[in-house]
Parts: C-alpha cells; sequence; structure tokens
C-alpha cells in the first residue's frame, strides 16, 4: 500500500476523503503527518497519470 512520506497514512485515504466531500484542509488537520504540499503533490501526479 502507498503511502505519504514519513506517515503510516495510506494515499487511498485522501482519495476516500475526497470523494467522502473532505476539503484539503480539513484532510490535512484529520492526519497531522501529511502536508498540503504532500496532497498536492499526488493530485498532480493523479491529474497526470489521467491524462496520458
Amino acid at each position: 500500500m502507498w503511502v505519504f512520506r514519513d506517515s503510516r497514512v495510506p494515499i487511498s485515504a485522501l482519495f476516500e476523503n475526497l470523494e467522502d466531500g473532505a476539503m484539503v484542509d480539513e484532510f490535512v488537520e484529520w492526519f497531522p503527518g501529511v502536508s498540503k504540499e504532500q496532497v498536492r503533490d499526488v493530485l498532480e501526479h493523479a491529474a497526470r497519470s489521467a491524462a496520458a
């Protein structure tokens, strides 16, 4: 399972929470080991992958 660097938070948790209507700020608040920059990087990577 892929996790955010230096945490045990799975990347899938981000997508699950976003699908359920959570905002990025909320996600970062709920998972203190994850930064906004990390979330942005994951979302940008996902967007590039989807476009390819």
